[in-house]
């Protein structure tokens, strides 16, 4: 039994050993025990070395399966670091080992392993974290912090177990993406609140509290706060700029009415260009389109309320001017119809505008209005009628050549070698000429008149009458002028008659010197070098009678807006001797010379 415990010990054990049980043998025979002792006492020897033998393997055999579960806990670590880490390559040398290596070399060799990739775990958890961390910061940005933490919270403890490089880099392209999304948003909100600064700056308005009011982070002093940019806050934000556009809009209706009604004003009143200046920045926003309005604080209300207190002070100054304009007015139609010779409108005269404004039942602007109304009408009309009334300064002309014919013929030196004898004569020649053509152009103008008449369905008025009604006076006039005419000569006819007759019964003797009321002054108006004295009131016909031709400026005039008393321009009745009743003698067929021929000598 010995030597099967000696046989699994080393050569120095077995000799150790044997050298014991000798000693023991030979003590034994020294004392003398029997063999059955020694039996009895050997196998009691046997026993004890058993069992502890045998205890010993039961500790070996602990301890192996210590070291067994041992590596198996570090390579069920060793695998669940891996596959978290996504780690494959570590776990093939680790096989090959297997086989050939004790449980001692294995947990040696296996530790190292744990430690390195619980320090890569531990690293990674930190990389994981750090972007985590980003993500859930522009994720409550972006999506609002209550929210995003909830989210996060639940992808917690699932991220542990995924270690790997492939969801490091997922979480960190979803990082750039919100990277991104955060830049285009803080871009887009920035954007906004530039918009909303202009409007406010040109609207007058408080800045910080407009942004504020949307979200406080948009116009926050604290440095760490960050800049809200949820869809929230950029939907504030666009709502806050369409508000805005929308009374910038309603102000720039309310401000270029405001501008409209100064530019009335300034017109009806000739303000000067320093009462102009003092409001030019907002004068400017007319025909200004409401993107090309920057200038700060244009559209505020104090702006707005100043125009408007200018509004009423002018139109209160316009209440006390007004009357005069509308006087002024007044007086420019009436200087344009006298000029046209067109009755102007007597709903606006100066007496009924004057009652109407001072009752107050016409506003002044409507008055000057209609006046304004009435200036256009009248040059429009003065237009349509300029082709008779050109014809009517003819014909007028001619009657003035006419006139100037006639005291002409009644100066009795008009032959004489006077200074400027000869350039009467030449006027005379051609004054003849022309009133030879009055009697087609009083024709040609009243067919012209009546075909005005005819376009335009009414009457052709000169100063207030018919202009044919004065044509046919005139030719009615005329008519009785040429057998005045007539008559004159045929009675002086007779006159130089009786004097033959009575100078072959008494016999000839020198004739008496003409009385000075024979003379006539040259009253006509030369067209000499020299000044002639001014036309005389002439003497009538005989018996006082007057031949008078009616022409438009018989009938023109005036008299406190309205009409003057009418007048006539009368032609020169041609001068003669009153003769006396009993030397009248009638002579139907007589017939002598004319009257405007030259004196015989």
């Amino acid at each position: 039994m010995l030597a099967i415990g000696v046989h699994g010990t080393s050569i120095r054990t077995s000799t150790t050993c044997t050298a014991l049980l000798r000693e023991l043998e030979q003590i034994w025979n020294d004392i003398g025990e029997s063999e059955v002792d020694k039996d009895r006492m050997l196998m009691e020897l046997e026993r004890e070395c058993l069992e502890v033998y045998r205890r010993k393997v039961d500790e070996a055999a602990n301890t192996k399966a210590r070291f067994h579960q041992t590596v198996a806990a570090k390579e069920a670590e060793l695998a669940t670091l891996m596959a978290s880490l996504g780690e494959h390559d570590i776990h093939s040398p680790i096989k090959i080992d297997k086989r050939s290596s004790s449980l001692k070399e294995k947990l040696a060799s296996i530790t190292p392993l744990v430690e390195e990739l619980k320090k890569k775990k531990d690293e990674r958890l930190k990389q994981f974290d750090d972007v985590k961390t980003q993500i859930e910061k522009i994720s409550g940005e972006i999506f609002g912090f209550h929210s995003v933490s909830n989210s996060l919270s639940i992808t917690t403890v699932e991220d542990e177990q995924d270690l790997s490089h492939r969801r490091l880099n997922e979480y960190q392209t979803h990082l750039r993406t919100l990277q991104k999304e955060k830049s285009d948003r803080l871009q887009k909100v920035l954007q906004c609140v530039n918009e909303v600064h202009s409007l406010c700056s040109v609207l007058g308005l408080d800045f910080g509290q407009t942004v504020g009011d949307v979200h406080p982070s948009l116009h926050g002093t604290q440095v760490e706060q960050s800049t809200n940019i949820s869809n929230s806050t950029l939907e504030g934000l666009e709502q806050t700029i369409l508000k805005l556009k929308i009374e910038r809009k309603t102000r720039i209706q309310k401000l270029k009415d405001v501008v409209a009604k100064l530019f009335e004003l300034w017109n009806l009143m000739d303000s000067s260009k320093e009462e102009r200046n003092s409001f030019m920045v907002i004068t400017s926003i007319v025909g200004t389109s409401e993107s090309e309005i920057t200038d700060r604080g244009v559209l505020s209300t104090e702006m707005i309320e100043k125009a408007s207190a200018e509004v009423d002070r002018l139109t209160k100054l316009k209440a006390s001017r007004m009357k005069e304009l509308v006087f002024k007015k007044r007086s420019e139609l009436e200087e344009i119809c006298r000029l046209t010779h067109i009755e102007p409108d007597t709903s606006t005269a100066a007496e009924k505008a004057g009652a109407l404004i001072d009752s107050g039942l016409v506003d002044p602007s409507e008055l000057l209005a209609n006046i304004e109304a009435q200036i256009i009408k009248v040059k429009d009309e003065a237009l349509s009628r300029k082709e008779v009334t050109d014809r009517i300064d003819k014909w007028l002309s001619a009657c003035e050549e006419e006139n100037w014919l006639d005291e002409y013929n009644q100066d009795d030196n008009r032959y004489s070698a006077g200074r400027g004898a000869h350039i009467n004569l030449k006027r005379a020649e051609r004054a003849r000429i022309t009133v030879a053509k009055i009697p087609a152009m009083v024709d040609n103008l009243i067919n012209k008149t009546l075909s005005w008449e005819d376009e335009k369905k009414t009457h052709f008025l000169y100063d207030g009458v018919r202009l044919v009604s004065i044509l046919d006076d005139y030719k009615l006039a005329r008519q009785q002028k040429e057998e005045e005419k007539r008559r004159h000569r045929d009675h002086k006819k007779m006159q130089d008659l009786l004097l033959n007759q009575k100078e072959a019964i008494y016999g000839s003797k020198p004739s008496p010197r003409k009385n000075n009321s024979f003379r006539k002054t040259n009253s006509y108006r030369a067209n000499g070098n020299g000044s002639m004295p001014p036309t005389p009131r002439r003497n009538s016909l005989s018996g006082g009678t007057t031949s008078e031709l009616l022409t438009p400026r018989s009938y023109s005039g005036r008299q406190n807006g309205y009409f003057k008393e009418m007048r006539r321009l009368s032609t020169a009745p041609l001068n003669f001797v009153a003769i006396s009743k009993e030397d009248t003698i009638s002579y139907a067929s007589l017939c002598g010379s004319e009257p405007d021929s030259p004196p015989q000598v």
